[in-house]
């Protein structure tokens, strides 16, 4: 079972994300080196939402949300964890 955290991403979040990427970055690679966080990124043109994909329990992902400074300073307007049925890959 994966799940799929979709953070919907300010208006300004590129202007205001250099100031937090390194820390956001941080906790990003140190999920993915446990093998609990598979991919992550933007969806751009525009950037207005973000997909991280997990292979960790809901509470590793919720905890990862309640840490991550896009949130914590707002970069992040809202969030979800969804259940993901892969079929194949």
């Amino acid at each position: 079972m994966h799940l799929v955290l979709e953070y919907a991403l300010a208006d300004d979040y590129l202007e205001r994300r250099a100031a937090l990427r390194e820390d956001h970055l941080a906790l990003i690679r140190a999920a993915h080196a446990r093998g609990d966080l598979l991919l992550a990124g933007a969806l751009p043109d525009p950037y207005d939402r973000a997909l991280l994909i997990w292979t960790a329990p809901r509470e590793t992902v919720e905890d990862f949300v309640a840490r991550d400074p896009y949130v914590v300073q707002g970069l992040v307007t809202g969030w979800t964890i969804r259940p993901w049925n892969v079929v194949t890959g």
